[in-house]
């Protein structure tokens, strides 16, 4: 099934002026996790694109929104029930124009303030910050809907900002969003008002006037006191899973990993001979850890008798599509269902949610606390 979804072959004869692109599509799917049937029917509605542009004598270059809209109503008139909306279509426009296949995205009126202030910010994110390109464009996007709602005449107006609009904004926003969606978008009105004081486009920073959002993600934590034992104790090692699900939670609590960066974590970033990891963290960050004797023994007996041969340099695969590599997002996605059971089981306690960092920047006992919550995130995003 991995050959079938990485080699070269297409199951349909594809033509039009995308023709090229469809391949590299799927492959770039399979390879961030996609399964190889979603990923394929994805590439189908990249070449159903690609004829669409032929048989309408377009090149990808008059692929416009109002384009993507007609070829949208196309799908609708043809009678296929699924991507027929922009929203769906995102993720191969995403694709074709990092390639600079077709034009960026359009965003307002060029030259307008609110996206000569965006321009700035986006640039700020990027470059300063660090930030990966969904991270920017999420930011972004809470930024614009904030920035166009303080425009007056035309002009963007961000002297008459006070506490009291920037809390009525969030309040007129939290009833279209749910209580997850609503964090995402008061940590990112944070980000722009002190961005927006620090370049001196306030005069005082607002920031703080941010309401916060009641609700707290891991607000059911499983005590860390016994919790660690009991899921390393459940890990069944005799099996390819097991030792897989035992070598990932092992990272997580000997050494404070957040999923994202064991889901990072590649061959070449081990260093057998030294005893050390490079861990990935977000923001670019790369640091060095030492590697311990149980975590390597650990990582050793997943490698040499579990990992199955595979192109992708990725530590951990998953297990119901062998070969592929675990998803940052979702790391979680396959973890022995027994594991599972076992932190849902756990008694409970009411900490909230807190950053994860290195096991040795924290003492000692709050490290079994920190990993309990991580797998407890696990199982949220399995949920």
């Amino acid at each position: 099934m991995v050959k079938a979804a990485t080699d070269g072959r297409y199951p349909v004869r594809v033509s039009g002026p995308l023709a090229l692109s469809v391949h590299p599509f799927r492959l770039e799917l399979v390879q961030r996790g996609f399964t190889p049937r979603s990923s394929q029917d994805h590439a189908y509605v990249l070449a159903d694109l690609s004829r669409w542009l032929e048989r309408k004598e377009l090149a990808p270059g008059q692929l416009t929104a109002e384009r993507v809209g007609e070829f949208v109503q196309a799908r609708r008139d043809a009678g296929h029930r699924r991507w027929l909306t922009d929203r769906s279509l995102q993720l191969m426009l995403g694709f074709l124009r990092d390639a600079g296949a077709v034009p960026p995205q359009e965003h307002g009126v060029v030259g307008s303030p609110v996206e000569g202030v965006l321009e700035e910010y986006r640039s700020y994110l990027l470059r300063e910050r660090q930030l990966g390109e969904r991270t920017v464009r999420g930011r972004v996007d809470v930024a614009r809907r904030f920035l166009t709602a303080q425009l007056v005449e035309g002009r963007l107006r961000l002297d008459r900002l006070s506490p009291e609009s920037v809390a009525g904004f969030i309040l007129d926003t939290s009833n279209r969003y749910a209580t997850g969606s609503m964090k995402v978008v008061t940590s990112s009105l944070r980000a722009l008002l002190r961005f927006l004081f620090v370049t001196a486009a306030l005069d005082r920073d607002l920031s703080a006037a941010v309401p916060s959002v009641a609700g707290w993600r891991l607000s059911r934590l499983p005590s860390g006191t016994d919790a660690v034992p009991v899921l390393l104790e459940n890990c069944d090692r005799t099996t390819a899973l097991g030792r897989r699900d035992f070598a990932i939670l092992l990272l997580m609590a000997r050494l404070g990993l957040r999923a994202v960066e064991v889901a990072r974590l590649c061959l070449e970033d081990l260093d057998w001979r030294s005893g050390e990891l490079v861990v990935r963290g977000k923001g670019g960050r790369v640091d060095r850890m030492p590697l311990p004797a149980d975590v390597g023994i650990a990582l050793a007996d997943w490698l040499r008798h579990g990992r199955r041969p595979s192109v992708f340099r990725e530590v951990f695969l998953r297990t119901e599509l062998a070969g592929l590599h675990v998803r940052p997002e979702a790391i979680e996605e396959d973890l022995n269902p027994t594991v599972l059971d076992v932190v849902r089981g756990l008694p409970v306690h009411s900490s909230g949610p807190g950053p994860f960092v290195s096991a040795d920047s924290c003492p000692r006992d709050q490290q079994k606390s920190r990993i309990a919550d991580e797998v407890e995130h696990i199982v949220e995003l399995t949920a």
